[in-house]
């Protein structure tokens, strides 16, 4: 593993926030990702990038940001998804984490507005805000999206039942969420075995460590990259949601029952549906993108 820092001299200040951002080829976007990070009215956060091995530019585009907040980290070889979370993590030191992906996008007061809630109740372990998904060109395809029923204070165990119940991820994508790190370090942080649902398993073992706490302000942007679109996709994600369901039910801790999981067989073939429909926006914006490269094309000839 090679580390580089970005230019600049060591913090100066002890972080209250870590941004931990994991990059795999992901040039198109990541210079968009850092200037929603930079643009935070939080000033007091470090921004650890790690490159996991891209192969084309994303290592240049994130050199050339001479912010002493930001420390690039470049992977010798590629991670799962899961281990280069993990790794970013690694490098980040500040007691409250997020976790973003090359192409998400941060409402400037994202930081301030989630980090307050932790620093004021030790109890919670994770804040949680709606996010808005955009397409290659940022703009909103699905807007206020996610935290169904989850607005305001709750304890792991209503949301572990009411996850089930949905057989969904209520609680959405790593950048709509802020997590307080010890909490993250007794949950043993992101695992394998979870393509799809990577981040509903984590924040389920992360929330037997403390409460939650939902926002209804949508505090950032998920990009679409073809998600529900992907081949075999909805059968991952049918496999993962029955194996988080049933995991659930045989712990101690969170308190899920039988009844719970019965809720969520019933419901799966309507989240399967809203799934398909965020797939359809999807494909639609690609289809508009490609055309208007073709006018672009056409104009520049």
């Amino acid at each position: 593993m090679s580390v580089a820092g970005a230019g600049g001299p060591a913090l100066l200040f002890q972080p209250m926030v870590s941004v931990v951002a994991t990059v795999t080829d992901g040039e198109a976007h990541v210079g968009e990702t850092i200037g929603s990070v930079l643009d935070q009215t939080e000033r007091e956060f470090e921004l650890v990038l790690f490159d996991n091995a891209s192969r084309d530019d994303s290592h240049e585009i994130m050199r050339s940001f001479s912010d002493p907040r930001i420390r690039v980290v470049r992977g010798r070889e590629r991670l799962s998804a899961s281990a280069a979370r993990n790794q970013a993590l690694s490098f980040s030191q500040a007691p409250l984490v997020k976790a973003i992906g090359d192409g998400d996008l941060l409402h400037p007061r994202c930081l301030e507005l989630q980090s307050q809630p932790l620093l004021d109740d030790p109890g919670l372990a994770v804040v949680a805000a709606r996010r808005h998904v955009v397409d290659d060109r940022s703009r909103v395809l699905v807007p206020r999206r996610g935290l169904r029923g989850l607005i305001g204070s709750h304890d792991g165990d209503e949301i572990a039942r009411k996850v089930v119940r949905a057989r969904a991820n209520l609680v959405g994508e790593a950048c709509a969420v802020l997590f307080r790190r010890e909490a993250m370090t007794a949950a043993g942080g992101w695992r394998g075995g979870q393509e799809e649902l990577l981040d509903l398993d984590c924040w389920l073992r992360l929330l037997q460590h403390g409460d939650f706490l939902g926002m209804a302000e949508p505090l950032a942007s998920v990009r679409m990259h073809g998600g529900p679109g992907r081949a075999g996709y909805a059968d991952r994600t049918r496999t993962e949601q029955a194996a988080i369901g049933t995991a659930l039910t045989a712990t101690v801790a969170p308190q899920v029952r039988g009844t719970d999981r019965v809720r969520g067989a019933v419901a799966a073939p309507f989240g399967a549906v809203r799934r398909a429909g965020v797939g359809f926006l999807a494909a639609r914006s690609e289809r508009r993108r490609e055309r208007e490269e073709r006018r672009e094309h056409a104009a520049s000839g």
